[in-house]
């Protein structure tokens, strides 16, 4: 079943007087058996797509049709997967909500604390490192051994993600032996690695941080200046010493946030309440920038018999008629 997003330019839903497409401009909609779809989508912060506001109709004539219509689509596109499936670890917009992340993304509690954990180190370490040195603009190429181990510990956390995924995905170094940012660069495009942005609150003359951004598969590893960095100061101490800077460090810290986003969603970091989620919105704010709606996921109704036939607005999440997802492997 294919779907389509577009932009939302007019309200006429029956009796509601909010011009809703004004909130939520983006709409995402497909058809079923018996009736079309429609749900509103956000363009700020995380995207999320609001099963909530979900708007029926049973069919006549065609699916863009009834977006033009009803919604007045504008810039119509075709979404990547078919509704109701996903992509295992790599989240995207419309998952929401702790089970459903749970379930599209194949991932468990279990993983999710384990991850948790080694992301508070990270951050505390950072914060320690604040106590120090201020993150101003002219201490930013500050460097130390504090800063030098916190560089090394966090890229080897992010390798450790990476790594991960390509096991996921079944993918062979490419040079027959061992891993290497070759074999890591895939998956920019592929978990939407440079759509991530970062600010730290307290720091706001500091410049939002996206740490995959560039990303070039001709230059692999210097193309990331922060990891770049690590593997200089790793392998040679004595001459470069002086690249294990604050921001590489904090760029480095970003990217392991970037990596947790797309294996587990944002949401558990700036939405739930505990320990993890106070600690990171206590430093960080988050968000996507320049954003592809076709990549999002959509969840697939089933209608009752007796589905009203009129247009409205509903939450088909209140009769539990959302089918789980179905859970593609991840191909590089």
């Amino acid at each position: 079943m294919n779907a389509i997003t577009y932009n939302n330019t007019v309200t006429t839903i029956p009796r509601w007087t909010e011009p809703i497409h004004l909130k939520h401009p983006r709409g995402f909609a497909y058809e079923t058996d018996t009736h079309f779809v429609h749900m509103y989508g956000d363009i700020v912060r995380f995207h999320p797509i609001h099963v909530g506001l979900t708007v029926t109709e049973k069919k006549t004539g065609t699916l863009v049709d009834w977006v033009l219509k009803t919604f007045g689509a504008v810039d119509i596109k075709a979404l990547e997967l078919e509704v109701g499936q996903s992509i295992e670890g790599v989240w995207r917009p419309s998952l929401y909500y702790y089970t459903d992340v749970l379930q599209a993304l194949n991932c468990s509690d279990v993983d999710m604390r384990l991850a948790e954990q080694s992301l508070r180190i990270l951050i505390n370490k950072l914060d320690e490192l604040f106590l120090y040195i201020e993150p101003e603009s002219q201490c930013l190429q500050t460097y130390s051994h504090k800063t030098r181990e916190l560089l090394i510990l966090a890229c080897t956390e992010v390798e450790n993600s990476w790594k991960s995924y390509m096991t996921k995905s079944s993918t062979l170094p490419v040079n027959g032996r061992t891993y290497t940012t070759q074999d890591y660069v895939k998956l920019l495009d592929k978990l939407y690695l440079d759509e991530y942005q970062f600010k730290l609150i307290l720091y706001q003359h500091i410049p939002p941080i996206v740490p995959f951004k560039g990303w070039d598969k001709n230059a692999p590893s210097v193309s990331l200046t922060w990891y770049d960095a690590y593997n200089k100061t790793k392998h040679d101490r004595t001459t470069n010493f002086s690249v294990a800077t604050l921001w590489n460090c904090i760029s480095a810290v970003v990217a392991n946030l970037v990596m947790h986003s797309v294996k587990f969603g944002p949401y558990p970091m700036f939405e739930r309440t505990s320990v993890f989620s106070t600690l990171v919105q206590e430093h960080f704010q988050g968000e996507l920038i320049d954003s592809s709606p076709i990549s999002y996921y959509l969840h697939e109704f089933v209608f009752p018999h007796d589905a009203r036939n009129d247009l409205f607005i509903w939450d088909p999440r209140d009769y539990r008629l959302a089918k789980p997802f179905t859970v593609l492997p991840l191909i590089l």
